[in-house]
Parts: C-alpha cells; structure tokens; sequence
C-alpha cells in the first residue's frame, strides 16, 4: 500500500491545510518566519481545489486535522497541550480534538457490541447513554450494569477506522521516504523508524483486548499511588471493539473554571500529575503515553483519574537508570555528567568531544534554571536541541520516542494547570529518590543477586555444556573437503543424465 498514490494524498493534506485557511493560522500562532509562510502558501495554492472543505463552524487547524483523518488527530491532540508552542488561543481550539469530535450512531455501537460480545445490549445493560466522548478512534457511553447496577463506561471503536488509520500512515511513510531522499542530513533522525514506531503503536491502540489489559496491568502497578485512579476493565464484556471499565465521576483536567470553582488546587494537581508520570517511567517502567487533558479528570476528592489505555509506554531497567541520570544531571546543573552518560549509552558517537558537547548542554539547561516558567521558549528551546543534535549527530532513538512525546505533553498538561510551574524542581524529589534506590550500593547487590539466580538456572546442565565443548576442543579437526573437478555446470549434467538412465532402466524392468 505504501506506493507512488499516497503522492495525492501528501498533495491533498497540504491543499486541505490551505483551502481551510490553517495554513497561515498555524505557522502565524508558531512565529513561524515570513519566509516559511511565503513558502507554503505558494506550495499550497495551486492544489487548493484538491483539499476537503471540512466542517466550516470549527477554528481552521481543527478544521483540517477533522478532515484528514485520526492520524491527523492524534497530532492536533498532542499540540493542544503546548500553548507555548503554539500559542493561547490555538492550543484551546484543539482541545476540541481530545473528546468532543462528532460521535457515530448509538444503533452502530449497539450492533458493535452485539457483534463481539454474542449478545443483545439489553440483556447486558439496564442502561445505555447516548456517547458521552468521542475522540479519534472510539467513543464512549455510559451504561449500568444489568446484574450489579454498577455504573460502567463503555468504549466502542468507530466503524472502518483500522482502514482510515492505514490511508495516513501509508502516506506518512511516502513522506519519510521523500524526507530522506531530499534531506539527507535528516536521516539521522531516522523518519522511517519513527513512522513504523507510530504504526505499531497504532495497532496496539486499534486492539481493545490489548488496552484492557493495559489496564489491569497499569491499575495493578499504581494502585498504591495516593491521590490516582485507574478504572479497571470488565474482562468478561471486552473484547477487539469494546471495552468495558468503571465508572468514575470527574471534572475534566482541561476545564480549569470547573476544577477552581470545586475549590482544587490546580498548582498542586500540575505537580502531581508531572511527578506521577515521572514516577510511572522510572519506578515502573510502564507509564501511560497519551496523558492530554482529555484522559485525565479530577475527582471531586481531588484524586486524578485516568482514561484511555490504547497508548502505553514501557523502558528497561538500563533505559531507565541512564534517562534518570540525564534528568539528575540537568537537575543538579551537572552537564558534564549529563555528556558522559550520553557517551556511555552509545547516544553520541564516541568520536565527538565530550567537553565540547557538555558546553552545548549548558547552553540548553542554563535558561531554565532561576527562571519563571512562563518566561521560557519551549519552542526556541527546542529548536536550540534539534540544532545540537545534528551537529554532534545523536540518531533517533526508537524505544525513547514515545517517552519523549508523553513528556512533551505532560509538561503541557502541567503547564496550563499552573503557568509557572518549573518541571525541574517539580521533578526532583521523584527522580532523587529512584537514584537513591536503583543507583546505590543496595541497587549493586539487587543486581548481583539477579545475576546469580539466572545462573543458577543453567546449574544443571553446566557438566554437559562443558564436557561438550571438552569434546569439540579434542576431537580432530575434519578432513578438508575433495575439490571436484571439472566446472560445477558439468557436474549437473552429468548427475541428471545419470537420474534420467536409472529412471529409464526401472521402467525397463
């Protein structure tokens, strides 16, 4: 599917960002130069009859991410949390993206549960709402529990979206492969690798048995954490297209009016919710990695729930150890240090001059530092890093995407919670305490002592392993092969000739 006609749909993606006027929107709330702008109007102009018009009452961006489709989405729902990146007022028209797109009919998602589950709705439920959100890829009624009366939220994939899903990211492919064909100072990056990354992704996302599990595994894992809620799944009314979880009464994270109004605290959640995830990544190494404001709700105890566990995050307990001392690093405004785990991970090459990489580093870490949050330009920030890494040429790392982005939009989350919070000092109780336990003398002897228990897993057969490898070293080495004469070509013939006289003389007999 990944061929020369995705070329008209990268041309209608541009040609629906300018026939909705999100072109210019975009780049204007982003600062983008004049040059740039110039760029892609002309670039977008000439194609503009070829866009999709989308739903005229809604802001242009969500306009034209609506109208491409759930790949599109899921991006607009990413820069929704950065409204320093892309400003205010952009930032709020996205959060349309998160739970507020126009829902499928109800009948559809009862003759979808029908489907997978093998039974009418109504003998599952005494109750079943209309949809209650509907976001890229599902939507979800609230429905009451025929035999319990527990109330229940029930989330039902949206009709076709696997064949949707497949359209944009085909494209996406076509898109890497141009990259790296025009741009080859971008290979590094790896874009191909990110694309088949989000597709993977995707495909976990577009499974409901797959996210039930999530659930499970990731209430299990935080059910300890004060002031956090996980609903768990009913495993006996899920399966591919449903999923069944409690139900959990909230204000949505996104709605500040409401949680002020209900007397929360909302510097005190921005916090909790950066530490949490934190906490998730490092302690667990399994964290939720779709953390926008449209996941998340606030009790009326004040606890945080959250929803939607299509997306998960995992690392290894090596991954994990080094990303904590890079964040301990910048905390302590020890860049040297910082540089040197970037070398002993193998993220820089070995050839590059550490000291000169750590004054880059400090470049990058310095402005934060003694700082009003608020006063600081992520997306200069980031362009800064973009900028540093190409000059000292760290690759993309796969396994990292995903903690990147989900830090991404925590910090948004946080950050339009509390405008000022700073997420270094936020972040250090948590990441001082996972260094205390995982990177100290204790963590050494956990390590030995797992390190033992794997080989004694392998005491048994150790006799045999060695007398057999005794017996390889003593044994003669085999005779060389004989060489055949003649070309190989004749051999063949030779031995079909042969197959064909002895097949001959059977059938003589």
């Amino acid at each position: 599917m990944r061929g020369p006609h995705n070329i008209l749909r990268l041309i209608r993606t541009l040609a629906t960002l300018e026939r909705t006027g999100a072109i210019g929107a975009v780049l204007e709330a982003m600062e983008a130069p004049p040059r740039i702008r110039l760029a892609a109007r002309v670039l977008g102009w000439p194609f503009k009859w070829l866009g999709e018009a989308g739903d005229p009452a809604l802001p242009p961006a969500t306009r034209a991410l609506t109208a491409l489709g759930p790949a599109y989405i899921k991006l607009g729902q990413t820069l929704s949390t950065r409204p320093d990146i892309v400003g205010e007022e952009m930032a709020l028209q996205l959060q349309y993206l998160q739970d507020k797109l126009p829902p499928f009919p109800t009948g559809t998602a009862k003759r979808v549960i029908e489907a997978e589950l093998g039974l009418p709705v109504d003998t599952l439920f005494s109750d079943f709402s209309e949809p209650v959100a509907a976001a890229s890829i599902a939507q979800v009624h609230r429905a009451r529990l025929l035999d319990t009366g527990e109330d229940v939220a029930v989330k039902v994939l949206r009709p076709d979206i696997e064949r949707a899903f497949r359209r944009d990211i085909d494209a996406f492919y076509l898109a890497a492969w141009v990259i790296e064909a025009l741009a080859p100072s971008a290979r590094r990056l790896r874009p191909k690798d990110v694309i088949a990354h989000f597709e993977g992704v995707v495909a976990g996302e577009l499974d409901l048995r797959l996210e039930s599990a999530a659930a499970a595994e990731f209430a299990a894992n935080t059910e300890k954490d004060e002031g956090f809620v996980v609903p768990r799944p009913y495993w006996y009314l899920s399966g591919r297209q449903v999923m069944t979880l409690g139900w959990a009464e909230g204000s949505a994270l996104s709605d500040n009016a409401a949680i002020d109004a209900a007397g929360h605290d909302r510097r005190a959640l921005a916090a909790r919710v950066l530490q949490l995830f934190l906490k998730h990544a490092l302690r667990d190494g399994y964290f939720h990695a779709d953390m926008h404001q449209g996941n998340l709700k606030v009790t009326p105890a004040g606890d945080i729930i959250a929803y939607d566990f299509g997306i998960m995050g995992r690392l290894d307990e090596y991954t994990r150890r080094v990303y904590a001392e890079i964040l301990m690093g910048f905390i302590r405004r020890d860049y040297r240090r910082v540089a040197e785990v970037h070398f002993e991970a193998g993220y820089v090459p070995a050839d590059r001059d550490i000291d000169e990489f750590a004054r880059a580093l400090r470049v990058v870490g310095e402005p934060i530092f003694g700082m009003d949050a608020s006063r600081i330009s992520m997306a200069r920030l980031l362009h800064y890093l973009f900028e540093v890494t190409e000059r000292f040429g760290m690759q993309t790392r796969t396994e990292l995407i995903l903690l990147q982005r989900t830090m991404v939009v925590v910090e948004g989350v946080a950050r339009s919670l509390d405008p000022h919070i700073n997420i270094w000092q936020v972040a250090r109780p948590v990441v001082e305490g996972y260094i205390k336990d995982n990177l100290g003398p204790r963590a050494m002897g956990r390590d030995l002592m797992r390190t033992l228990r794997v080989l004694s897993r392998f005491g048994p057969r150790l006799p045999a392993l060695v007398e057999a490898q005794l017996i390889r070293q003593s044994a003669p080495p085999p005779p060389p092969p004989r060489r055949r004469r003649g070309h190989p070509a004749l051999w063949m013939l030779a031995g079909a000739g042969l197959t064909a006289v002895a097949v001959w003389a059977a059938e003589m007999l």
